[in-house]
């Protein structure tokens, strides 16, 4: 059946109100997938170790999206490792994912030129597309204490961003209370 300007309907207000309503009840599935909302996954490292996201239960986790090849990755990983080394206390665990292609020998060199101090995996296209379709590297995701994907930060993770997205995830414990934990900045 053909469409024409004298058939299209708008939408009533019960279509409307039950849109805005599914809408309020479920935006992380439209935004991150179904998976992500809490997302799971066991890989290896550039060390042959396993790494389990939800091992990390109760803390606030960065996945970092990078590659060897991308300038802006190389810029930000200096900043990475620092905030890895001042806020671990508070519960911050980095995991950095590199994004293929990658070889794992070039990828473990790199890591340890920087000290990186937090796990390395050499990722998948698939494991990426959980997270986002945004091509955009370096990309961040934040999971919350409860496992929960709360932001995607696409680009260099900047002070300002982490100041205002990371801290006060930092600054809760897994019940949503504010800590009494000094921040370090």
């Amino acid at each position: 059946m053909l469409l024409n300007r004298s058939t299209l309907q708008p939408p009533t207000i019960r279509q409307g109100i039950v849109f805005a309503a599914m809408m309020i009840l479920f935006p992380c599935a439209g935004v991150f997938g179904q998976e992500a909302v809490k997302p799971q996954f066991a890989l290896k490292d550039v060390n042959g170790g396993t790494v389990r996201l939800r091992a990390y239960r109760g803390k606030v986790v960065l996945i970092n999206f990078w590659a060897t090849w991308c300038p802006p990755c190389r810029a930000e990983m200096p900043d990475l490792v620092r905030l890895q080394r001042e806020h671990a206390r508070q519960g911050l665990q980095i995991i950095g994912i590199t994004y293929p292609p990658e070889s794992k020998s070039r990828v473990r060199r790199f890591a340890r030129s920087l000290k990186v101090n937090y796990p390395i995996i050499l990722g998948t296209r698939q494991i990426r597309a959980r997270f986002s379709s945004d091509e955009t590297l370096p990309l961040t995701v934040v999971i919350d204490r409860d496992g929960k994907v709360n932001d995607i930060i696409s680009g260099i993770l900047l002070r300002k961003e982490f100041d205002q997205k990371i801290k006060p995830l930092l600054m809760k414990n897994t019940q949503g209370e504010k800590r009494n934990a000094k921040s370090d900045h």
